[in-house]
């Protein structure tokens, strides 16, 4: 557990995000290698069927994340005024709320995975093997779940580096895993997806068992968890307005599917593969917002407002040099970037097109994740959520579909570093209203006067 509340802001923040990034980063590498393993042995179809697959799994999943999103705030605010007894109650709620969850969640996913596949005009060729995929992943959730929480809740506590270890084992076993199942057994998609739920299952296991035998105080025994109300309605007041904007956004990427769809599966598979690549790029932006969230959190708990400016300065000078270097790195690799996943010629063009307009402006992107992160961190989730459903589906969407019948696929790539500048523009106007300071949840003596 580390304190937030002391010491230089910028270097308390980096030291916090990197093993955060490395774990992340870790992470990602799950989706990576199932993506070269499925273009390399496979072909583009089963390519593309994995990829068609997270914007699904992120929309089943995202109303979850965005509700422990609140449970994790609510955490780190207590931490920070040394509520230890409130801590261990927002835990328990967190986990319970976790489990019954992912078991809903993957009911409806098997069930209706086919007919969400048809609604956004997979190709035939596709379909089957993006079904097959799911049926297997789904069934991972509970273990997604389980690792992603107690992720969560070590972070609001100031323990990055704790997860780091179990990814880095997982990830490790989910590439021995795809191998075997893949090029040993030739099970194909299913085999991806296989090999991704028993590293998630072993992940989540093992972090339990090394919590429990040397963290007393998190005690992670169902027997033993109770269900708080009052602290699962302030869970839901902060991260329901989260969980309906991951929900809308998710919503949003299949609704992007369905255009990309439009194009055929050779930009199907670019675009699954410029998405990985992407995803990684941004990880630093992202994990940096988290860290600053749970800086944030603390440090309102501690009732110490300068640091929180100090930090969100300090974050936003460390991503944007970060952004920068990351732009020129991937649109100058982009092709050997590209025919890591893929030996087709065509697939790799049209993913070169894809990075060549959206990498140059990564720059937005972390300026936007970095505003984010003070306002989750103070708990004000909801005009966030605003923001981001106006990007998506006021600027992204309707501008990608527009450009795209003048441009092709790049019109629909044009639209995303449209929509990022939107959204940076909206954050930083609200920020600099001050409103977000209303919004936390523990109370100082001399805000009650």
């Amino acid at each position: 557990m580390k304190d937030l509340t002391v010491g230089r802001e910028g270097k308390q923040i980096f030291r916090f995000a990197l093993p955060m990034l490395a774990g992340n980063v870790f992470q990602q590498l799950y989706n990576i290698v199932d993506s070269i393993v499925v273009g390399k042995v496979i072909g583009k179809e089963a390519l593309a069927a994995v990829g068609a697959n997270f914007p699904l799994i992120f929309a089943l999943i995202s109303f979850v994340v965005g509700i422990a999103v609140g449970a994790t705030v609510i955490i780190a605010q207590f931490f920070g005024a040394k509520q230890m007894d409130y801590v261990k109650r927002t835990i328990d709620t967190l986990y319970i709320f976790l489990f019954f969850a992912a078991i809903v969640l993957t009911t409806v996913g098997i069930v209706f995975s086919k007919f969400i596949f048809n609604l956004i005009s997979l190709p035939d060729d596709v379909i089957g093997l993006a079904v097959d995929y799911f049926r297997v992943y789904a069934f991972g959730f509970i273990f997604f779940f389980g690792f992603q929480g107690t992720s969560a809740i070590l972070r609001g506590l100031g323990d990055s580096l704790t997860p780091l270890y179990f990814l880095i084992i997982s990830t490790l076993a989910n590439v021995a895993f795809d191998i075997l199942f893949v090029m040993g057994f030739g099970w194909g998609v299913k085999g991806v997806a296989l090999a991704t739920v028993i590293a998630q299952a072993g992940a989540f296991f093992t972090i339990v068992w090394y919590l429990n035998k040397y963290h007393v105080f998190l005690d992670i025994s169902p027997l033993k968890m109770r269900f708080d109300k009052s602290i699962f309605k302030k869970s839901l007041k902060i991260g329901l307005p989260t969980g309906v904007q991951q929900t809308v956004v998710a919503i949003g990427f299949l609704a992007l599917y369905r255009i990309v769809n439009m194009f055929g599966t050779t930009t199907i598979a670019a675009y699954s593969i410029a998405v990985r690549i992407d995803m990684i790029a941004g990880m630093p932006a992202m994990n940096f917002s988290a860290a600053l969230s749970t800086f944030v959190g603390q440090n309102i708990g501690a009732d110490k407002y300068e640091r929180i400016k100090h930090g969100l300065n300090a974050a936003f000078g460390m991503t944007s040099v970060i952004s920068i270097i990351v732009s020129i790195v991937v649109i100058v690799f982009a092709e050997p970037l590209m025919y890591l996943f893929t030996n087709d010629a065509g697939v790799v063009e049209v993913g070169k097109q894809y990075i060549h307009i959206v990498s140059g402006f990564y720059l937005l992107f972390s300026t936007m994740f970095i505003m984010n992160g003070v306002l989750r961190g103070a708990g004000d989730t909801f005009y966030p959520m605003v923001i981001t459903i106006l990007s998506l589906w006021v600027i992204r969407i309707p501008v990608s579909y527009i450009l795209s019948q003048k441009l092709g696929s790049a019109g629909i790539w044009w639209g995303i570093p449209i929509a990022w500048a939107f959204g940076v523009a909206a954050n930083f106007i609200y920020y600099k209203t001050g409103r977000w300071r209303s919004k936390v949840v523990v109370r100082h003596k001399h805000e009650n006067k």
